[in-house]
């Protein structure tokens, strides 16, 4: 990468390559009442143009695993087609393919579409939309409902009971809504696809930038209706992805449509303005939280009213997301005996929301941590105090939570003293009224986060002997700038006792046959590291065997070490890739059943990554400009693979995080269904001097004890953490109701009004 040898989507144009450009709807809802592509097929250089009569009969993009809600309703899945069928829900919603020999002629062509429609009034607003008598999105989801969900307790109506009898009984609650506003994925390297279709065997080969081709290929054999066989995933390298190329989306069924049609490769890159239309969003969730306490500041029982924006289709795992990786999330670091959730997913005339770095746990962390701070505030009880006493103790782990999950490991308590020191939290007060002697404001906020990672457990690698004394690593996940590479075969390389330079890598194939999921969910580290190490050792288990017969000797007699099985007390000796050699001589010639090439599949159960992050900041008044002046993150991976792509991790999900704090926001016209920031010049997105002035980094390892390697996963946990602590800073800093209850993002305006309101005294 450094040396710009890097191959993305755009480096690999195929030969006979055409282009493709898709017409989408400017319209939010309505009805459409023609296509006349006429002039567009009779513009240069046009090959095809496709309308959604050309892809019916394929099956539906939103592949949404199926979900149980209250009173065992099943979860609303509406067919979701690659081009609009005769209606469309969404600003952006792809409605015709215009197929060129070159993206110019592509372009102009689309233009010359012209596409009837009968305008509808759209439903935009998550709470209009769950509200009585909304118009609905779709028949079928009465109220808008995709979903409502209980949780994971058994009996979830009893279990409400008893958090409403202790609430209605407790000495202090707590009470707080909270706003997660939509936002943007903005990866640095769009969306884009080649199709490919091969008339001599009726395969398909689709080259697109993902997270993991796996998932992908077995989507889009189902989509196209073919044998996983005869569809390929090929990925190269991968600019950027958060959560955004998991999964399948419209156009690609469309290219490899395209492509059997033509007979030659088919290829779309998507623009920047395009991908604000056509990319799934994020967050877009409001959440109510209930904390009963006792009168010593002991958490008694939480209860959680959660609403979320599915958008007009469900994006990927989007339900998911925000019911089952919100609630695993909870009660967060504390120990809260009961926990009461309700959650209702929501369908809206908007861009579909799906994964992003987090992906329902800064929405669970946010929650918790500001309810921790409510808490404190009406208790008068100091926040750090209030931890303390609530904090899951080190000697009940493992510690199975009101929700059912269970922690194998963590010292929150620890983590929270070693990032106080590591922000200088005893000197915060001298820096204070040093801003305060300045004019200025200065808060400091804590954010004692948890989430889980490795929701979907199976994953598989190869380890594999191809000559010349070299080793090649072959995975399902897929790198998209988190060092697969290095880690793991680094990983590989130490435990089969060689030189980390004769291991090779490989991914991104789905011909590999490798079983598993994507590079998500914080799951890759500890999973991939799990079959691994697997492998390693079943590669090791079957070397001395063969080795023995080599050297004629009983196994017992053999040593390994160095990359070598040496005979004791003798000069006998015989190297890993000489064992290699010999035993895929042996199988090409039948006298043995296998060679050392290894394939491991392994189950990873549930970590769950933890962490104390601090945010201090100072404001302007009179402007309400807002500068993170320190950050302090103390997290808990489990055991570390690598400190420097750790700490990387780690800062690109502050960034994240403060984008969203500060900035972020996708806002659509309540009235048309448009996307008002609709570009870079109305969507603000964090620069490098919006981030903290001093950025201190530590580790706090605790070893999962759930896996080989100890490993928990790193990926998402800024993100999860930043949020609550640049918010919490805030409210410290405004100490009123307008600073405590300001919504995401804190932009200067809001920060000037609250600091308008705390110079009268207005506590509104």
């Amino acid at each position: 990468m450094i040396r710009g040898k890097g191959r993305y989507m755009a480096d690999a144009a195929k030969a006979a390559q055409v282009c493709a450009v898709f017409v989408r709807t400017p319209y939010a809802a309505g009805g459409i009442t023609s296509i006349d592509t006429a002039k567009a097929v009779a513009a240069p250089g046009v090959l095809a143009v496709l309308t959604g009569a050309d892809v019916a009969g394929l099956g539906s993009i939103a592949l949404h695993p199926p979900m149980q809600g209250r009173a065992g309703a099943t979860l609303v899945n509406p067919m979701r087609p690659p081009l609009a069928d005769g209606a469309v829900r969404h600003i952006g919603e792809a409605v015709a393919m215009v197929v060129a020999e070159t993206a110019a002629q592509a372009r102009d062509a689309a233009e010359l579409v012209e596409v009837g429609y009968v305008e509808r009034t759209p439903i935009v607003d998550l709470q209009d939309a769950a509200a009585d008598g909304s118009p609905l999105v779709w028949p079928q989801a009465r109220g808008n409902l995709a979903i409502e969900w209980q949780g994971l307790i058994a009996d979830p109506d009893a279990n409400a009971r008893r958090v409403e009898a202790i609430i209605a009984e407790a000495r202090l609650v707590a009470r707080a809504s909270f706003r997660q506003q939509r936002i943007l994925i903005n990866s640095l390297e769009p969306r884009g696809a080649t199709g490919e279709f091969d008339a001599a065997d009726g395969s398909y080969t689709l080259r697109v930038c993902t997270q993991g081709v796996r998932p992908v290929r077995d989507a889009m054999a189902a989509i196209i209706g073919v044998d996983a066989t005869r569809m390929r995933i090929l990925t190269d390298d991968v600019g950027g992805a958060f959560g955004l190329k998991v999964g399948v989306f419209p156009e690609y069924a469309a290219l490899l449509v395209a492509a059997r049609r033509l007979g030659r490769p088919v290829h779309w890159m998507s623009t920047r303005s395009e991908a604000f239309l056509s990319d799934h969003h994020a967050r877009d969730t409001i959440s109510e939280a209930e904390l009963a306490m006792d009168e010593t500041g002991r958490f008694l029982a939480l209860r959680v009213r959660h609403l979320a924006n599915m958008g007009a289709y469900l994006g990927v795992a989007a339900a998911k997301i925000q019911t089952d990786n919100f609630i695993r999330c909870l009660p967060g670091c504390y120990d809260i005996p009961l926990i009461d959730v309700g959650i209702k997913c929501v369908f809206t005339n908007t861009v579909p929301t799906g994964p992003y770095r987090g992906a329902g746990r800064p929405e669970a962390s946010y929650l918790v941590e500001r309810i921790v701070e409510e808490a404190a505030r009406i208790s008068d009880i100091d926040a750090i105090e209030l931890r303390r006493r609530n904090f899951v103790a080190p000697a009940a782990m493992p510690y199975t939570t009101a929700i059912g999950t269970v922690y194998d490991s963590g010292k929150f308590e620890q983590a929270l003293a070693k990032a106080l020191d590591l922000a200088a939290y005893r000197s915060f007060e001298d820096r204070r009224r040093l801003s305060q002697a300045a004019g200025r404001l200065r808060g400091i906020g804590i954010s004692s986060a948890l989430e889980h990672s490795g929701s979907q457990p199976t994953e598989s690698c190869e380890i594999a002997f191809p000559g010349d004394g070299r080793v090649i690593l072959k995975l399902n996940v897929q790198s998209t700038g988190q060092g697969h590479a290095t880690t793991f075969g680094r990983l590989v390389a130490e435990r089969l006792g060689v030189p980390a330079e004769t291991l090779g890598h490989r991914h991104g194939d789905s011909r590999l046959e490798l079983p598993g999921y994507a590079a998500v969910g914080s799951r890759s580290a500890m999973t991939v590291s799990h079959a691994a190490i697997m492998a390693a050792e079943a590669v090791l288990a079957k070397a001395r065997k063969f080795a023995a017969t080599m050297l004629q000797t009983a196994e017992v007699n053999l040593v390994y070490g160095g990359g070598c099985f040496h005979v004791v007390s003798k000069t006998n000796s015989v190297s890993l890739f000489e064992v290699a050699d010999w035993a895929a001589q042996m199988k090409n010639g039948g006298e043995i059943g296998e060679s050392l090439d290894t394939r491991i599949t392994a189950e990873t159960p549930t970590t769950f990554p933890n962490s104390c992050h601090i945010a201090e900041v100072e404001i302007d008044p009179d402007t309400g400009a807002i500068e993170i002046v320190s950050y302090a993150a103390v997290d808990d991976c489990g055991s570390v693979l690598d400190p420097t792509l750790v700490a990387g991790q780690i800062h690109g999900g502050i960034a994240q995080g403060i984008g969203q704090a500060l900035m972020e926001q996708a806002i659509f016209d309540r009235a048309s269904g448009q996307l008002i920031t609709g570009s870079f010049m109305d969507y603000s997105m964090p620069r490098a001097g919006d981030m903290p002035a001093h950025l201190a980094l530590a580790s706090q390892p605790v070893p999962a004890t759930t896996n080989p390697a100890g490993v928990k996963g790193i990926g998402e946990m800024g993100s999860v953490a930043a949020i609550s602590a640049v918010m919490n800073a805030i409210a410290d800093a405004i100490p009123c109701r307008a600073g405590r209850e300001m919504e995401m993002p804190a932009t200067p305006e809001k920060i000037w009004r609250a600091c308008k309101a705390l110079k009268v005294g207005d506590d509104f």
